[in-house]
């Protein structure tokens, strides 16, 4: 695929740029090595990044090149530049997975469907460019990258990102400024500055005959050494001032230099010849036919095309482009108002009514004045055929545009509203509000008002600000009164989901309140059958903490039972995993939480539903945890940091891993994270500081500081969050009990003893028996640790199995049973330290050394040198998966799995994949191939 509209224009080598060229060597060697590499070139206007581009193609004549250069006119073409980069590549969609081939064939319009996933987009432009690169290593080049629409940027930063071992290189450039979205700078970023002054004048030399010394040592400095700066200079400045004859222009107009010449350039032409250089920047990169059918509409002879290339604006090619890619930008930027609506006339009319409906309806846009219905209307027709492709950028953009031109204020606002909603769902919360302030001042009616404070609400959420949010739903709940009941029930939801997250640091209402409106509009829903198993799970939360935890209990019960009963959870949101936490977590209800967030992840990765998939992998890892997989549970952490990466969700980091940072004894880490919780407080993270407050109290234990976390437990304690209120009992007791404090060690027992039997999960009836026994003497003590032990091991509890034995061992030692004691603290601390629970195995290793024995330190094992990427796949491939499985389940490709593999091969000194579940400690069915 040759350049779109950019070609390589005679002149000077290069000169100089040995780091830039160094760099793409490197990627180049990389992926005649089959790895892959990403190559992101930044700088200023004209400082060389398109030839640098050129010197990576001409590099690379062993690879397949495919080249790209999208341009200012197409940035509300949703989806328009991957289309025409993937286009040679589209015969081989039937190759694709079913999921990503629907996809992909929605987003570029091949085939009607529902809206993508963007992210599925990303995947399977991934799939579909490893796919080619398996036959014949692969060099994709973007130019002026700033000007992909959002949609293809989106989808090529997510492949990029994700790119390993595809002998697939990627190498894209983008200009200095506010265009650059920001997509890119995860990857490898190398910023493209001004040549040094000994390669500047050996440009100048090869651009000039006749160059004084002093002129050029000028110029140098005037330009910066910038390359098209350095040879535009020449050709403007006189002979006479080159030779340092006439004075030169002071100071030089370096900042408006290229702009300017160009401008020259183009209003030195014919006015035909104007005109026709117009349409060409307007029209799609390389569609010249659309260029012409606009000029025969304006009476334009072919022949005008002439001066500009005898002029050097055009390249002497066919058919005509710019030299270079800042003439179109100059040209279209410089180009007076009434020229513009002229030349959009002209190009609506060249436009197909039917496929091309889309431009037609931009440029018609363009060309008009004032408002007009005909124009609006065709606009909104258009922002539906973006969101049927996924293009919500694009969608917002046609909408925003739609509204200007509509008359009646209530379709005025409806369309803003619709583009705020578009913003949110493209990941532009900042464009949604500028949406919804222009919205405002239209707005009738309780509906719009309700919808426009939701979407003001949800804006709020993706910030993951959430203090306002449950008394913005709740407002929006009473504009609407009994007119929707179903929509009040929804917005409900919505808001206690943010009341519980902030707790006690909700704004103007409380999570009380809102649980209580929430009980009451569920009862004016008449048909209870179009409730699902998210909303059965709100209802029980709701009476949970608005009625107590005696008529909660047994409604969060209910509402488990039927989600563990039902075949689809997919219909489930982010927002229900993070509820789903909390309903387990109150009940003690472990196996519960494992099976329904199992089949969570399962279903989000099956849609590449990743931010739902994120916040299902932090509640995995919980589990993980109080399991003592302390590396799966890294694993999940990893795989969410990634995400959130390629998503752009600010919560990421190491915030997600208190209870790991308290388990394994990373205090400066722990603490760190701490004071970051302590920040997000003023955002209405209220629940966040409480597990803050649960981890540091888990901290404490481990190194034997009670009055510590006595302190920390009582917080959690007093604040009771479903989160964790209820798993903070046990040590709260038990530091009561080692600080003295009885009232306290009673107060806890007897929340235990309320609760427990109401949960009467193995979990909560052995925590019951665990605070029993740590309040208890002689046999009744010792009758409850083993009760505890026995419904402990009931569940995957291994972490809260060896915390019992610890504190069974410690009592069976202070009673002076020394080997019953070795028995229970030796289990504890082998348990410990193959989790990595460092504190607690210490603690359990000076047990045992006060009862004359000794603890055998083990040696770190092999399985341990796995990265978590490793880790993961080693995991699924013991499991039995095969590479495409995993690949798909991980979002990178086949290729990218299988070189994870030979690495965990060589690691574990194993041949077969039959050999992983073995050695990295897990069961399960493994198959060779």
């Amino acid at each position: 695929m040759a350049w779109n509209d950019v070609h390589q224009a005679p002149g000077p080598p290069m000169v100089g740029r040995h780091t830039e060229r160094e760099a793409i060597g490197h990627l180049l060697d990389a992926v005649r090595d089959g790895l892959s590499a990403v190559l992101v070139l930044t700088g200023e206007a004209g400082i060389g990044k398109t030839r640098l581009l050129e010197y990576a193609a001409q590099r690379a004549a062993d690879l397949r090149v495919i080249r790209l250069t999208p341009v200012e006119t197409e940035t509300s073409l949703g989806f328009g530049a991957l289309h025409r980069l993937l286009r040679p590549f589209l015969n081989r969609t039937d190759r694709l997975p079913g999921p990503q081939r629907a996809a992909l064939e929605a987003a570029l319009g091949l085939v009607a469907g529902p809206p993508p996933d963007r992210y599925l987009v990303g995947l399977a432009t991934l799939t579909l460019l490893s796919d080619s690169a398996a036959e014949q290593p692969l060099l994709l080049l973007v130019d002026d990258a700033h000007w992909l629409d959002r949609e293809s940027a989106e989808a090529l930063a997510f492949a990029a990102r994700r790119l390993h071992a595809d002998s697939l290189g990627l190498i894209v450039a983008l200009r200095d400024g506010p265009e650059d979205n920001g997509l890119f700078e995860a990857l490898s970023v190398h910023r493209v500055t001004g040549l040094p002054e000994a390669d500047a004048k050996a440009l100048l030399s090869l651009a000039a005959r006749r160059l004084d010394t002093a002129v050029a040592e000028r110029i140098v400095a005037g330009t910066g050494g910038n390359p098209l700066a350095l040879l535009e200079l020449t050709e403007a400045l006189a002979a006479e001032q080159l030779a340092g004859i006439a004075p030169l222009p002071d100071p030089l107009p370096v900042s408006r230099l290229l702009e300017g010449h160009f401008r020259r350039l183009v209003h030195a032409m014919p006015p035909e010849t104007t005109t026709l250089l117009l349409l060409l920047a307007m029209v799609p990169a390389g569609d010249t036919a659309m260029m012409w059918r606009a000029a025969g509409r304006l009476g334009l002879s072919a022949r005008a095309v002439q001066p500009a290339i005898a002029a050097g604006i055009l390249a002497r090619d066919t058919p005509p482009a710019f030299r270079h890619p800042l003439i179109r930008s100059t040209l279209y930027a410089g180009a007076r108002p009434e020229e513009l609506r002229r030349a959009h006339t002209a190009l609506a009319a060249a436009c197909d009514p039917v496929r091309d409906a889309d431009r037609r309806a931009w440029h018609r846009a363009e060309a008009a004045e004032g408002l007009d219905d005909g124009v609006a209307d065709d606009l909104a027709a258009a922002s539906e055929r973006a969101r049927s492709r996924g293009g919500y950028s694009q969608q917002a953009l046609y909408l925003s545009r739609a509204a200007a031109f509509t008359k009646a204020p209530d379709t005025r606002a409806e369309r803003l509203l619709d583009a705020a909603q578009a913003h949110l769902m493209s990941g532009d919360p900042l464009a949604a509000q500028t949406a919804l302030d222009l919205a405002a001042t239209d707005i009738r009616g309780p509906v719009l008002g309700a919808r426009e404070l939701r979407i003001r609400a949800t804006a709020q959420m993706f910030r993951i600000a959430v203090a306002d949010v449950p008394a913005m739903l709740m407002a929006a709940v009473t504009r609407l009164g009994p007119r929707e009941p179903a929509l009040s029930w929804e917005l409900l939801c919505e808001a206690l989901h943010a009341a519980l997250v902030a707790h006690d640091s909700t704004q103007v209402t409380s999570p009380a309140e809102v649980a209580a409106a929430a009980i009451a509009a569920r009862q004016h829903i008449a048909d209870a059958s179009s409730l699902d198993g998210r909303d059965l799970l709100m209802e029980a939360l709701a009476r949970r903490v608005a009625d107590g935890y005696e008529r909660g209990a047994p409604a969060l019960r209910t509402a488990l039972d039927g989600l563990r009963r039902g075949r689809a959870i997919s219909v489930a949101r982010s927002p229900f995993a993070v509820m789903l936490s909390m309903a387990c977590d109150d009940l003690w209800e472990v196996q519960a939480g494992r099976d329904l967030t199992d089949r969570l992840a399962a279903a989000d990765r099956g849609t590449c539903a990743l931010y739902a998939l994120s916040i299902t992998l932090l509640v995995q890892a919980r589990y993980d945890l109080w399991d003592g997989q302390f590396r799966e549970a890294e694993v999940r952490y990893a795989e969410f940091d990634d995400i959130a990466a390629d998503t752009g969700f600010p919560g990421g980091g190491d915030i997600n891993r208190l209870h790991l940072f308290a388990l394994t004894g990373q205090e400066a880490e722990l603490r760190s994270a701490v004071r970051r919780t302590a920040e997000m407080r003023s955002m209405g993270h209220g629940v966040l500081q409480l597990l803050a407050q649960h981890a540091l109290t888990v901290f404490e234990l481990g190194h034997g500081r009670y009055g510590q976390a006595l302190k920390h437990a009582r917080t959690v304690f007093e604040k009771d969050p479903p989160a964790c209120g209820n798993l903070i009992l046990t040590a709260l007791v038990e530091a009561c009990v080692r600080t003295g404090d009885r009232a306290g060690a009673s107060e806890a027992l007897a929340r235990l003893e309320e609760r427990a039997p109401l949960a009467a999960t193995p979990w909560a009836l052995g925590s019951l028996a665990l605070g029993r026994a740590l309040t208890a003497d002689g046999d009744d003590a010792e009758k409850f640790y083993q009760e505890s032990l026995d419904l402990l091991d009931q569940s995957s509890l291994a972490l809260e199995q060896a915390r019992a034995r610890l504190l069974f061992g410690e009592w069976l030692r202070r009673c002076r049973r020394r080997s019953d004691a070795r028995t229970q603290l030796r289990a504890a601390y082998d348990s410990f330290d193959a989790f990595g629970a460092l504190p607690y195995a210490e603690r359990a290793r000076l047990e045992l050394l006060a009862t004359g024995a000794r603890a055998r330190r083990r040696s770190e094992e092999t399985r341990f040198d796995l990265t978590s990427r490793e880790r993961q796949v080693a995991s699924m491939a013991a499991a039995g998966l095969t590479n495409t499985e995993i690949a798909t389940r991980l979002f990178v490709t086949a290729s990218t799995v299988e070189f994870h593999l030979s690495r965990v091969f060589r690691k574990l000194g194993i041949t077969s994949r039959r050999q992983i579940p073995r050695a990295i400690g897990e069961p399960g069915p493994a198959t060779d191939g």
